[in-house]
């Protein structure tokens, strides 16, 4: 169970908010990104926020730059349109690359970088809104935008496409503290083979306990709790680790 840390970051400052909005800024990335190296961290997601805003990734610089001491896998994400962009974002220092705007636009650049460079270092963003009648839409646009689009139906056609993980975030507990949509990653665990990161909600070690009583995904993404100091990458990786041993068989 991976314990990754998520920046979100907007004109080179990390920024966070609630439900994706009235974002304010917490600290610089290349600082952050190596604090939370040193203190253990499996992975780092580097996200740029307002990258639908120029219809570019703006991040480069800042991976080149983390890359020079960060040495766990650091993925890049936002504005990625193309499999030159992709290039880039690997020729750059990234691991693995986010698509979610992209692919939405056009599916087969979720095939175009499977083929390029493997499934393994791509990653199917999926921001979900629940909407009436227990079902959840796909966003897009850093949750700006909907596009009717089924969350479930969404998740087969990425893994058609030849998507390697999903990065799941739930847009209605986005940054409140209350917990993950247990009920979301459920659903969508239950009709995809493909790993899911979930990201959105953690706010207290119980929550952990209730999102592993029912589903147990492939890693939990970070942001919060560890950018305001609520509990260190020490203290995550405890609960994850005393909340997979009780949620064993």
């Amino acid at each position: 169970m991976r314990v990754i840390a998520r920046l979100d970051i907007k004109n080179e400052w990390v920024i966070k908010g609630i439900h994706l909005e009235g974002l304010r800024k917490v600290g610089k990335p290349n600082d952050m990104a190596l604090s939370y190296y040193d203190a253990g961290i499996d992975e780092i997601v580097f996200m740029d926020a307002v990258a639908s805003l120029y219809d570019r990734n703006n991040l480069f610089g800042i991976i080149e730059q983390a890359c020079r001491k960060v040495f766990v896998p650091i993925t890049i994400g936002g504005g990625l349109r193309s499999v030159e962009d992709v290039s880039r974002a690997l020729g750059a220092g990234a691991d693995k690359v986010v698509i979610n705007t992209g692919a939405v636009r056009r599916l087969g650049l979720v095939e175009d970088i499977a083929n390029s460079f493997g499934s393994q270092c791509l990653i199917g963003s999926i921001e979900a809104k629940r909407m009436p009648g227990g079902r959840w839409e796909v966003y897009i646009e850093n949750g700006r935008e909907p596009t009717g689009l089924d969350v479930v139906e969404w998740a087969n056609q990425l893994e058609g496409a030849g998507i390697g993980e999903i990065l799941l975030t739930s847009i209605d507990q986005e940054g409140t503290g209350q917990g993950f949509d247990v009920d979301l990653v459920e659903t969508v665990q239950n009709a995809t083979s493909r790993p899911i990161i979930v990201s959105g909600g953690y706010g207290k070690p119980g929550h952990i306990d209730q999102l592993f009583q029912r589903v147990v995904p492939s890693a939990i993404a970070f942001a919060s709790t560890l950018h305001y100091e609520r509990a260190t990458v020490d203290d995550l990786r405890k609960h994850v680790d005393a909340s997979l041993e009780v949620s064993r068989p």
